[in-house]
């Protein structure tokens, strides 16, 4: 190919992604259809990333996805009444293509595949949720919640709750929000209304309560209603505690962003989330790293069968650890986390039990806090049922984060050269990274990356949508 012919090639590439963006945009905005390839968002995606996404098809197919034949569903999809749906319309077209079928056959055959989800009216109601809490998680689930803003969007962020109320607090607030030095600047516009105490990002009017404890609170008069109340303090895990919510007029479940004691279910969502009930008014999403490591655990288990095993958790510092030498109530934490490695504990191998009961009493854990701000990585060294090489274990891993019921819970990479920086900003509970796995004989030792702040934040908002009753049909099944 001349250097004319690439420079063609990639015009029409990048030209085809352009014209795709806005279809992309009202099939959410108005119709609650978010687009996939092959597991990678395209909402809300910059030109080149769809460009990259289709490129990565190659990869877990041998075979290249061109745009020119991804186009044509998503201006198919265009013309039909698909609502609520999450469609990889990478998977979609590549098994249309594979299967030797003609053009002029497209929107007949996702009028075929996706009739569960044709509908001219949308019955669904829209919910409100709250946030309890604007720390690190807290600001990125309003990211994730206001970059679905649409007039189809199910689940409305209508408040926070925080403390303070000083002079200048909600314009500090606001700039939390539009800046990051991990996840980047803000995607869109945030402005104030401080006569109301009020913060508008892209549109959505997110009331700013200021309140020392949940009886302060009334919701209704913010008229908000029947509202999940996203608790991210880690203040209360236990029912007395998070019970305190309920009392809220307006308030009518609780989400903590935390492990959670008593008898609170521990979600993980991917694996237990089924056993969610509309009767359930406290739940926990669990910890970061028992998302991460749960479905990994679940799709070893299901298919060699886990005797025991150890987990080793290389986890970023976080906030409860201090930037200088001090005082801490716990071991170790009082030293400085940009400094050093601190050894920890983590109640995060046992906490896989409450999501999955067969690995109850089989699983160690430990941690380790390293000196980097986000992304973190668990090491899985697991005793196995049977035999297994390393091609068995990943070719196993790699059909489940592709084709299983966990395929939006687990990533697969078979790059040499990543490292922590690349996730960050991964939708993924976990990644695995095929080229560090370890086997011989019935012994097993996986690595396992998670970004512990925005991948978890993702696996919270499945969890609300579950709660909400205002989950996404996924296609293909």
């Amino acid at each position: 190919m001349t250097a004319d012919k690439h420079l063609q090639s990639w015009q029409e590439r990048f030209e085809l992604a352009e014209a795709m963006q806005p279809i992309i945009g009202k099939l959410y905005r108005n119709q609650s259809v978010e687009l996939s390839i092959f597991g990678r968002a395209l909402l809300n995606a910059p030109t080149i990333e769809i460009i990259k996404s289709h490129r990565l098809v190659r990869r877990h197919t041998g075979e290249k996805l061109r745009l020119r034949e991804s186009f044509p569903f998503i201006e198919a999809l265009s013309r039909l009444a698909v609502r609520n749906a999450r469609i990889d319309i990478g998977k979609v077209a590549h098994k249309f293509w594979s299967e030797g079928r003609d053009a002029s056959e497209i929107e007949d055959y996702l009028k075929q595949e996706l009739a569960s989800s044709i509908s001219e009216q949308d019955d669904t109601e829209a919910r409100d949720v709250v946030l309890y809490g604007f720390g690190r998680i807290g600001r990125l689930l309003a990211r994730l919640l206001i970059e679905r803003t649409g007039s189809s969007n199910k689940m409305r962020l209508r408040a926070i709750v925080v403390r303070g109320g000083r002079e200048g607090d909600l314009e500090k607030r606001a700039s939390l929000l539009r800046r990051d030095s991990i996840h980047g600047p803000f995607n869109g516009s945030v402005y104030l209304d401080e006569e109301n105490n009020a913060i508008i990002a892209n549109g959505q009017y997110i009331q700013v309560i200021y309140a020392n404890s949940p009886a302060e609170v009334d919701y209704t008069q913010y008229g908000i209603k029947d509202a999940l109340i996203v608790d991210n303090t880690g203040i209360w895990k236990d029912e007395a505690g998070l019970g305190q919510h309920l009392q809220s007029k307006g308030a009518a479940k609780v989400l903590l962003t935390a492990p959670a004691g008593g008898e609170i279910k521990n979600v993980v969502y991917g694996v237990n989330h089924t056993d969610i009930q509309d009767s359930d008014t406290i739940l926990s999403a669990a910890s970061c790293t028992t998302n991460a490591i749960t479905p990994v655990l679940k799709a070893m288990n299901d298919e060699f069968g886990i005797v025991n095993g150890h987990v080793e958790t290389v986890h970023s510092y976080t906030n409860d650890q201090n930037l200088i030498d001090n005082y801490h109530k716990a071991d170790r934490r009082g030293r400085s986390a940009p400094l050093n490695m601190v050894i920890t504990s983590t109640g995060a191998a046992k906490a896989v039990a409450k999501a999955y009961p067969e690995l109850k009493g089989k699983l160690t854990g430990n941690a380790i806090r390293v000196p980097t701000p986000n992304v973190s990585m668990a090491i899985m060294n697991l005793n196995l049922g049977k035999e297994v090489s390393v091609e068995d274990v990943n070719e196993h891993l790699r059909n489940t984060s592709l084709y299983s019921d966990l395929r939006n819970q687990i990533d697969y990479t078979e790059s040499t050269e990543i490292v922590s920086t690349d996730l960050v900003g991964s939708r993924y509970a976990g990644i695995v990274d095929s080229q560090a796995t370890i086997a011989e004989d019935s012994r097993c030792v996986l690595y396992v990356w998670y970004d512990n702040e925005f991948g978890y934040s993702c696996q919270v908002i499945s969890v609300m949508r579950r709660m909400l009753n205002v989950e996404l049909s996924y296609f293909p099944k």
